[in-house]
């Protein structure tokens, strides 16, 4: 890496979001109008592929950003910035700011789409890791740069987007569609809807923030009449932002609207408030509509002319889900897993002659396979009652081999319905122990876990 320069300065940010403004230049599509990208789809997050100085990395797409984003590059010594400056940046959280180098004149290559002249963030924290937690590798954050230059098309069902020039695309005409209009702080995306809170209509102003996983994130305000006391909830793990974790309490919302679209006991989290500082500087805020809401649609996103197209998919009926094991899981580093193998026993020529049986012969062979660790319980949920402890290894769930499964195939079972039942096997201090709860569904106990 090249550091030409050392600077520091102090910058409060939110969200993950970067307020100041540098010249730089946009994404273009040379030679095309529209361009096709597919993405992979890890717990309701869209993960792409993105070119930077001819590095190929994964980027996730948040709208909920204003600047690129990179970290995670330890085991990436090709990459080379350029011309950078120490800065300090801050985001969801209830931790510190962290240090940050800002890069210009990078290269960026996103399918067909290329920008000769993009800033960058790069922080080397290693506590800022989405890969743990999403279980494939992620180098970084990117929004705004990419949303601005185009009208993007996003197929959550089909996992790709669609890049359009500006001023070539056409829309059609859609009776089954809404159209929001958008507004804008900080280079990222607004829209009006409205909520249900008991028997009242609450109008709410939501980021959209294709980077959160969750349904819905409101600001608690009483004022405003945005309270969880209208409904049961339990404290829980939201995730982790850019500078530290995010705790808060999980409830339901009656309904959500938008025009004509209205979805009904929808899950929503309240963040702790140290956790949000930052982002209620937008006083205007009431909260974000996530992923978990926005994979239900068909999306059109017109920065250009400060819109929104949404249209049902197929998704728009599936339920709400949440975790009801308590568990939070990350893959941490690796352990070594024995496996068996079966071998034919052939002639002398390598061949299986017609007639003549096979024998078999069984082997073991050693291999690095990922460690699934659990690094948090949810208080009086299934799991801290069952026994299981933060730091235990997941070695088997429900009969399968941890290890042959993905990390979010393994977080799948903790969604499930009420009642299912969960056998973990565990690796504990070099000891292996077994463990058998049932998932609750906590909205319906008559006492809350929190109150």
């Amino acid at each position: 890496m090249i550091f030409s320069k050392k600077t520091y300065a102090f910058i409060l940010l939110f969200v993950m979001s970067f307020t100041f403004s540098f010249g730089q230049g946009d994404f273009n599509l040379p030679k095309r109008k529209t361009d096709k990208i597919r993405f992979q789809l890890i717990n309701n997050l869209m993960i792409i592929p993105v070119e930077i100085n001819g590095v190929k990395l994964s980027f996730l797409l948040d709208t909920g950003v204003s600047k690129p984003l990179l970290f995670n590059i330890t085991n990436t010594d090709s990459l080379q910035i350029n011309n950078v400056e120490t800065i300090f940046i801050r985001g969801l959280g209830d931790g510190e700011s962290v240090k940050a180098l800002k890069s210009n004149n990078n290269f960026f290559k996103i399918g067909n789409a290329v920008n000769i002249n993009q800033d960058v963030y790069v922080v080397f924290d290693q506590n800022i890791n989405f890969t743990p937690r999403l279980g494939v590798p992620v180098h970084g954050i990117i929004g705004y740069d990419l949303f601005k230059n185009f009208v993007v098309e996003i197929n959550y069902r089909s996992k790709y987007l669609k890049l359009h020039r500006k001023g070539s695309y056409e829309y059609k005409s859609c009776k089954k569609c809404e159209t929001f209009n958008l507004s804008f702080y900080n280079n990222k995306p607004y829209i009006d809807l409205k909520t249900k809170f008991g028997d009242k209509d609450v109008p709410v102003k939501l980021l959209i923030d294709t980077g959160s996983s969750d349904a819905l994130w409101l600001f608690e305000d009483e004022k405003h009449g945005i309270s969880r006391t209208h409904h049961n909830y339990f404290r829980d793990f939201l995730g982790r932002g850019l500078s530290g974790n995010v705790y808060g309490l999980r409830s339901i919302v009656k309904s959500l609207s938008l025009n004509n679209f209205e979805l009904n006991d929808v899950n929503v989290a309240f963040p702790d408030s140290l956790a949000i500082s930052y982002a209620r500087r937008h006083k205007e805020r009431n909260g974000s509509i996530g992923a978990e809401m926005l994979r239900r649609f068909n999306l059109i996103i017109d920065y250009g002319n400060s819109k929104i197209t949404l249209k049902k998919n197929s998704n728009f009926k599936a339920g709400f889900q949440y975790n009801r094991s308590g568990i939070v899981l990350e893959q941490n580093g690796v352990r070594v897993v024995r496996e068996l193998t079966k071998n034919a026993v052939l002639d002398s020529y390598g061949q299986n002659r017609e007639g003549v049986a096979i024998d078999l012969v069984q082997s073991y062979q050693f291999k690095l396979k990922p460690a699934f660790t659990i690094v948090d319980i949810r208080k009086g949920s299934p799991a801290e009652r069952a026994g299981l402890q933060i730091d235990d290894i997941v070695l088997r769930i429900n009969g399968k081999e941890a290890h042959l499964l993905k990390l979010q195939e393994v977080i799948a079972y903790f969604r499930e319905r009420p009642g299912k039942s969960i056998r973990l096997k565990i690796e504990r201090n070099k000891q292996i122990m077994n463990f058998d709860f049932k998932l609750e569904d906590v909205f319906k106990k008559k006492n809350p876990l929190s109150k």
